[in-house]
């Protein structure tokens, strides 16, 4: 199989971190749905971790959670989230708003909806950052054109409103903002969403840039896997509200174990090679409201075949757990258990 060639992140299994947030034993519902499900995840100081899955799989609620935005109906209920060892589950409004921003910050799915289009992109950069710190209105306005600089635009577009930039432009200005307070964690939820393949290739290759310049880590989360092999040390993979494979980029493209990685990968074409047909994932994703007993990926398993009788029935009604099968690298999967 060919497959994207990843970028060589330099250290980026041979470098011991310190761990910077850890999500313990998460579960999140939305009223009688549980999107997030058991999940375990953790994040190392000036990492860049992956999250890839299908629409409707949880990375996003993950990321409303770790940065403590969620909106009714949905409610943390089982688990923890750890920043720097305290938890964050249950912290007081005024405590949580102190952590938003300066500790983590996040760019959103849209960038013209995060904007405010009747505001000057300057004027939102103040009050962003008088809301979290003293500081004058000129003293902010200069860090806003310092920032922009940063990020590849010409200051004076402080000056500027949301419908004046381009969706690339705007995409810029929100990176910069999360970084306005020298954040530990940059969550980015689809950051290249709805940009040409042009601008998101430079969009990716700031990122990079300014990860390695000013060694925050990142939760970096997209349905395309094949970004991440390009920018991610690490990649987490979620199904139906639960992490299915988690193991480094480069041993996550060369040998992924989990059905459904591999179906993944398969799903995106080579740059070079031989002509291959494209193969999807038969099926669709469960219904979280009622999701199937024990691997809750078995219904769309080309490996789930009633033929396999020992191993069926452990599909069909165990539900698997994640285990090592390497140094670095954790599976759910029967199947794979049994070919330990």
């Amino acid at each position: 199989m060919t497959v994207v060639e990843p970028t060589v992140i330099p250290g980026a299994q041979t470098e011991a971190r310190e761990t910077l947030v850890e999500v313990r034993d998460l579960r999140v519902a939305y009223g009688d749905v549980v999107a997030v499900d058991g999940v375990n995840l953790s994040i190392a100081a000036g990492e860049i971790l992956g999250l890839a899955g299908e629409s409707g799989c949880g990375k996003t609620t993950i990321a409303n959670t770790v940065m403590q935005v969620l909106r009714p109906p949905a409610e943390i209920v089982g688990g923890s989230i750890l920043f720097r060892g305290d938890d964050l589950v249950g912290r007081k409004p005024e405590e949580l708003r102190k952590y938003r921003w300066r500790n983590v910050s996040m760019v959103f799915q849209s960038a013209m909806n995060a904007l405010n289009p009747v505001m000057r992109v300057g004027d939102q950069f103040v009050d962003m950052m008088r809301a979290h710190e003293h500081i004058s209105k000129d003293d902010a306005l200069a860090r806003a054109g310092e920032l922009l600089d940063l990020v590849g635009i010409d200051r004076r577009r402080t000056r500027a409103y949301a419908h004046e930039l381009s969706g690339g432009m705007r995409q810029r200005v929100i990176i910069a903002m999360a970084l306005a307070l020298n954040p530990e964690l940059v969550i980015m939820d689809e950051p290249t969403t709805a940009l040409d393949v042009v601008v998101q290739r430079e969009i990716l290759q700031q990122i990079k840039d300014l990860q390695e310049q000013l060694g925050f880590a990142v939760l970096f989360i997209t349905h395309d896997l094949s970004l991440l092999f390009e920018v991610a040390h690490r990649i987490a993979i979620m199904y139906a509200g639960e992490v299915v494979e988690e193991a480094p980029a480069a041993e996550l493209r060369n040998a992924p174990r989990h059905p459904y990685t591999s179906g993944l990968v398969s799903s995106f074409p080579p740059l070079r090679g031989p002509i291959e047909r494209m193969t999807g994932i038969p099926g669709s994703p469960p219904d979280l409201a009622s999701p199937p007993a024990g691997c809750r990926f078995h219904p769309r398993c080309p490996n789930c075949v009633p033929e396999e009788s020992e191993l069926h029935r452990l599909q069909t009604t165990v539900r698997p757990v994640l285990r090592n099968v390497g140094p670095s690298h954790r599976v759910a999967c029967h199947l794979v258990e049994q070919q330990r």
